[in-house]
């Protein structure tokens, strides 16, 4: 076998391979010698077979096969032989002259084939000691519990008949049917529909058409379907309901206190602030994690420069490119109704794709270094916590992983990332600052 590089720019390899028509000649017989003591043809007593008989009959497509596990393993060993770290598979490329190829398939002429790819960078990590990071921390306030309960209060309303006409927070049960310009639509006629008016569950104008009606009173009214209503046929488009109010009822909040409490399955009402206040900790402590992780990235970011792998971008940004035209057009809206022109959102999602991609080659040579990994035990934890986010779908949503690996493989990937920020943030100074709770949730920009 030859190897010659033909072409060493950057990141950029190209080897041009050539293998020997005595080797491609040596493995064909190889297999036609096994063939032989196996295949059984009309005329010959098993292993007679004259492996000059063999060859005319299936030569050709052994041939083929022989080239395919030669280009399999030499390619192989070129990488391995050259000590190269691919970023991704080499591209194989053979020669476009029939003529040629026919020669290789003969056994008549050597098989030469090229080898594209680009190879990781060498990257020089950062010291980490040297990172100062702010981390964001809020304390739970009596006033942050208060309004915890008051909302588990206002979930567990219950509503009692009344009589009279209906106002803001009621509950109405009501049949309607609805038409545009005469015709029925799907969706657009139901039977003892609950209603609790204020909440904006129903399309702009028909809660407050129902405003002020009573029990046995039937109104009809117009109200029209937003622009970037999710069905298409609908958006924009203007409808008629006639809806018969069949029931008003009024709310009624229960009673802070020890009761209440036991409602909801806790023996009085500290210790239901109690749990309240836990809960709201943990999701300030998720909440800060996120963000001092974020503002690591960033910072592990911004310390690092290196070439990057071309195709690696070019395959993130397509990904990224796909999602947000994607969104784009579901949404019926320009890239001036976002405030900027394509050029402009390729230059930002490019950074974004170059911003990700040197991110990944980091971390993961943060966590070689480190020789971290991801047990099994830690896949199928994350899998289960997966699953629980789909209750009632458990079993469907653990036969859809247990059918597709590569999702399953897919979990590792947070996993090994946290292992990699843990690190970093346990030998960075990390201070803290202490920030209103409604700042630290504030979603970043």
């Amino acid at each position: 076998m030859q190897v010659t590089e033909t072409e060493t720019d950057g990141l950029k390899r190209e080897l041009k391979v050539v293998i020997e028509a005595d080797d491609l000649n040596q493995r064909l017989s190889a297999r036609l010698n096994d063939l032989k003591d196996r295949i059984r043809l009309k005329g010959f007593r098993p292993g007679k077979v004259p492996l000059a008989h063999l060859k005319k009959v299936y030569g050709r497509s052994l041939m083929v096969e022989v080239v395919e596990q030669a280009v399999a393993e030499s390619s192989q060993k070129v990488i391995t032989d050259r000590e190269e770290r691919p970023a991704y598979q080499p591209e194989i490329a053979m020669s476009e002259d029939t003529v040629e190829i026919e020669k290789v398939i003969d056994g008549d002429a050597d098989l030469a084939y090229t080898m594209a790819f680009e190879i990781l960078p060498d990257i020089e990590i950062a010291d980490f000691t040297k990172f100062s990071l702010e981390k964001p921390v809020a304390e739970i306030a009596d006033a942050d519990i208060d309004e915890a309960v008051a909302k588990l209060v206002e979930a567990n309303v219950s509503y009692t008949a009344k009589d009279g006409s209906s106002a803001e927070g009621d509950k109405l049960k009501v049949d309607f049917v609805g038409d545009i310009a005469g015709e029925p639509f799907e969706g657009g006629t139901a039977d003892d529909v609950e209603i609790v008016l204020g909440r904006g569950r129903f399309i702009p104008g028909f809660e407050e058409a129902l405003k002020g009606a009573e029990a046995g009173e039937t109104r009809t009214f117009e109200t029209t379907f937003p622009d970037d209503y999710p069905v298409e046929t609908l958006a924009g488009k203007t409808a008629n309901f006639n809806v018969d109010v069949k029931e008003v009822a009024g709310p009624v909040q229960p009673e802070v206190g020890d009761d209440f409490a036991k409602t909801l399955g806790l023996d009085s009402l500290d210790a239901l602030r109690e749990v309240i206040a836990k809960q709201l900790g943990e999701e300030c402590e998720a909440a800060a994690r996120s963000k001092v992780k974020r503002v690591l990235l960033d910072t592990l970011n911004d310390a690092h420069t290196f070439d990057l792998p071309v195709q690696l971008v070019d395959k993130e940004f397509d990904a990224i490119w796909e999602q947000m035209t994607d969104r784009l057009t579901k949404a019926g809206k320009t890239f001036e109704d976002e405030d900027t022109t394509e050029d402009e959102a390729r230059k930002e999602y490019r950074d974004i794709a170059e911003r990700r991609v040197r991110l990944g080659l980091v971390l993961a040579q943060i966590g070689d270094e480190q020789e971290m990994s991801v047990s099994e035990e830690e896949v199928k934890a994350a899998l289960m916590e997966r699953i629980q986010q789909f209750p009632g779908q458990e079993r469907q949503v653990f036969e859809f992983y247990q059918n597709n690996p590569a999702m399953v493989a897919e979990l590792r990937a947070p996993i090994f990332e946290d292992k990699v920020v843990n690190y970093v943030l346990e030998l960075a100074s990390v201070t803290e600052k202490k920030v209103s709770r409604e700042e630290l949730l504030a979603p970043d920009e």
